[in-house]
């Protein structure tokens, strides 16, 4: 499990973004029943669920972007568990998605590159971000 850094996220292949969808419903559930314990991703407890919320809109509007079709019923779940009355303004971002953690995730997806999981067209957008971005690596 993994959360990618929300500034990777127009730039994840569609499997992975679809990927990453999955395991947002999935960390919703376990964060639910209280059985979240995946060092990735358990961080997301620390905060307030207005986070998750936020980063899952992010995956979502990306979805929509690229036309990728996902269960409604399941964005209006995480909803209703995420958002109280006490809503976060600006729209917050985790702390753990700062500069050192876009490098990891970064390497990470260089690495799916060099395995063969992710295609040449899939990097070459990947990297274009790296370039159109004042990101150093």
């Amino acid at each position: 499990m993994r959360l990618w850094h929300y500034k990777l996220i127009p730039y994840l292949p569609d499997k992975m973004l679809i990927s990453e969808w999955r395991e947002l419903i999935a960390i919703k559930r376990q964060w639910e029943k209280g059985t979240l314990k995946h060092r990735l991703v358990s961080y997301v407890m620390d905060y307030n669920k207005e986070y998750f919320y936020y980063y899952t809109y992010l995956v979502t509007e990306e979805m929509r972007e690229r036309k990728i079709n996902y269960q409604h019923k399941y964005y209006d779940e995480i909803q209703e568990f995420c958002v109280s009355d006490e809503y976060c303004y600006p729209c917050p971002i985790y702390p753990e998605h700062h500069n050192r953690y876009l490098r990891q995730c970064y390497y990470n997806l260089q690495e799916k590159y060099d395995r063969g999981i992710i295609t040449e067209e899939e990097w070459s957008k990947i990297n274009n971000f790296k370039e159109d971005t004042l990101w150093k690596i």
